[in-house]
């Protein structure tokens, strides 16, 4: 290893320079001069390159400062807020207070390609609800302009209103550099799912087409959520969710498959528990009882849909399933009733199986169904817990008021309006994730993702974690969120994650999960901050009016001096590329005190006020870390303690970074 010392990069990747890297290693006579040469990359690429005059598209006003809105890098970065985080030592979950554009470049360094999917709630542009107002000014600039649209009251000044010229762009602005950030995210499998109306589900289609590609378009889901008697017209009672894989090609050869448990079983399990307290292993009596329950259920119910599993034996609820020959011309042979002792009748396309003695064994094994006697034909059982789950279906019903009073019952009041359905976000999980992997919600909301995930995990022992992003945008002044304590939504959507993970606890308890006690209900917090170094700053000279002046002071109080070791260690590894989830413990080595991350395989030194000396930093070398960072002022100029430390750390393979 050379004696060089690593930089901490500033900002969040530069996409336009990678992407020029990643051309010129591939077609290097593209590049002149260092720039893409485009008429020499039209002539290589010969009838592949469309006609710019005549292409194929989605454009709008503004289309190409959105795509510069993605690509441009950002120095702002994430502070923890340890307040008001939930076992913050222990937990792999993510809460982040801030706007989603800024926050998706952040997570650009280590979460890439490293989530499985994304769930997006956006803004529906129906004319009344808010847009993320960005106009290309990067940093916590777009943070500043967000905030001029609500009072001092948080009322709301300005909504995209349907009379503006630019309606339909301005949503498409906001959309399209958050759509581009989150594609990079996701895992070579994974799959984002968004919801939408009818405001702009065909913008938003052509839109995904472009930025994930048409061949990775998987369906166009519709939520039936019930009648609604608002129009005069047509009575709109759906949404869609849109649904595109990251690689579909990946998908079919490694043939994944996406199951979604079927609705309505845990009320009949329920059913069933209650009638075998009631009658033992009186399997029959558990049949008859089992058939009753199912009439009396309206037919709007979704274990109706279950009914023919009605039957009970030892093993569970099963239905008689038909035991021939698939297309007929299967073979016949004599099947002795196990009570009558006599030949039952043979199925017309013969029975399933060739081997006689493999149909013995299926009824010495109490898996076929005889009839009272003889003169009908067996069937082979069925049981409903070998069928739980299915293909998802594109239409799907769940009634939209539900969640709302969920969500009353959790806080005591209706703190939220229109919450999406925690059962219905969990199906979605359940189709495409399992074990531990990441969920990202950018538009959290009241938190629902978050809620779903633990309840997913409880339902089938997963360790899924999530990360949720919420800007804090104001609740209505005399709502009851702010009358309940809830100053805006990012505050209410924290409190519902702790509120719902207390709720998926009780309800682990009560199904006496073996794995209680491992669920993962906290959440680290992080805020959308500038850069804790002076030194990175953009300077602005902007007017501003009194409530942008506040602002910008909450945001200059993050520099250097005022920045704790735990903010600056947050920056740089997010900036090296770590995870929001490091462990983080303190650590003292000859008179220093370090931060030691993941146990010690990295050791930061990050006092600026204690120049360390050689004998400490040589002490702190032989604690024999991957990596060691040092803060660049900790040095105080002395370039030849610098100097002696690089050659340290090369003498025992460790890297050493400055920031």
């Amino acid at each position: 290893m050379s004696e060089e010392v690593h930089e901490t990069p500033s900002t969040t990747p530069n996409f336009q320079t990678e992407l020029a890297a990643q051309l010129a290693d591939l077609i290097p006579e593209a590049i002149a001069d260092g720039k893409v040469d485009v008429e020499k990359l039209k002539e290589l690429l010969d009838g592949d390159a469309a006609d710019g005059s005549e292409r194929f598209g989605l454009f709008w006003p503004g289309k190409k400062r959105a795509l510069r809105a993605a690509q441009e890098p950002t120095t702002a970065t994430l502070r923890p807020d340890i307040e008001n985080s939930k076992d913050w030592d222990t937990t792999k979950n993510v809460f982040i207070e801030g706007d989603n554009l800024e926050v998706l470049k952040i997570l650009q360094k280590h979460y890439h390609a490293k989530i499985k999917m994304i769930y997006m709630d956006p803004p529906y542009n129906t004319g009344k609800d808010f847009v993320y107002p960005d106009n290309y000014k990067e940093g916590l600039e777009n943070y500043l302009q967000w905030t001029q649209q609500v009072n001092e009251q948080g009322k709301k000044l300005s909504t995209n209103s349907d009379t503006e010229g630019r309606y339909h762009s301005n949503w498409l602005n906001m959309m399209y550099p958050r759509l581009k950030l989150a594609r990079n995210l996701l895992t070579r499998d994974g799959a984002i799912f968004i919801s939408i109306d009818d405001s702009e589900v065909e913008n938003l289609k052509r839109l995904a087409h472009e930025i994930f590609g048409e061949a990775n378009f998987v369906a166009t889901m519709i939520w039936a959520a019930g009648r609604k008697n608002d129009s005069r017209l047509v009575s709109v009672s759906h949404e869609y969710i849109l649904v595109y894989v990251r690689d579909a090609d990946y998908l079919r050869e490694q043939q994944v498959t996406w199951r979604q448990r079927k609705k309505g079983l845990d009320e009949i399990y329920a059913q069933l528990a209650r009638l075998q307290r009631t009658h033992g292993s009186d399997y029959n009596s558990m049949t008859e009882g089992m058939k009753a329950w199912y009439r009396g259920l309206p037919d709007s119910h979704p274990s109706k849909a279950h009914k023919h599993y009605a039957h009970v034996d030892r093993r569970g609820l099963y239905f008689p399933d038909n035991i021939s020959w698939p297309g007929g011309g299967g073979p016949k042979y004599e099947v002795l009733h196990p009570l009558t002792q006599k030949a039952v009748k043979v199925p017309s396309r013969g029975w399933m199986t060739s081997d006689p003695a493999k149909m013995q064994s299926w009824i010495d094994d109490d898996r076929v169904h005889f009839g009272v006697d003889e003169n009908s034909v067996p069937c082979i059982k069925s049981y409903l817990r070998d069928k739980e789950y299915q293909t998802p279906y594109s239409v799907f019903y769940q009634d939209g008021r539900a969640a709302t009073k969920r969500l009353m019952n959790l806080f005591g009041s209706k703190v939220f309006d229109f919450p999406k359905d925690e059962s219905v976000i969990e199906s979605l999980i359940e189709m495409c994730t399992s074990s531990d992997d990441l969920i990202l919600d950018c538009f959290s909301g009241s938190g629902t993702t978050a809620h779903a995930v633990m309840r997913a995990n409880v339902e089938d022992g997963g360790s899924r974690r999530h990360i949720q992003v919420q800007l804090p945008e104001p609740t209505p002044s005399g709502s009851p969120a702010r009358e309940t304590g809830y100053s805006t939504i990012a505050e209410l959507s924290r409190a519902r994650i702790d509120l719902s993970g207390a709720a998926v606890l009780d309800a682990q308890a009560s199904k006496g999960s073996t794995a209680e006690g491992t669920l993962d209900v906290g959440f680290r917090a992080y805020t959308l901050a500038d850069t804790s170094f002076s030194k990175w700053k953009v300077s602005s000279d902007v007017d501003r009016n009194q409530l942008e002046q506040h602002l910008f002071d909450l945001r200059e109080s993050s520099s250097a001096d005022d920045a704790s070791a735990s903010d600056l260690l947050s920056e740089i590894l997010l900036k090296q590329g770590y995870s929001l989830t490091e462990q983080i413990s303190t650590l003292d080595v000859a008179g220093l005190s370090l931060q030691a991350v993941g146990g010690g395989v990295v050791l930061a030194y990050l006092d600026e006020h204690v120049k360390p000396t050689l004998e400490q930093l040589r002490a702190v070398v032989d604690e024999d870390p991957a990596r060691l960072i040092v803060l660049e002022d900790a040095f105080q100029g002395d370039d030849q303690l610098k100097t002696n430390l690089a050659q340290l750390c090369k003498s025992k393979g460790i890297e050493l970074w400055t920031a």
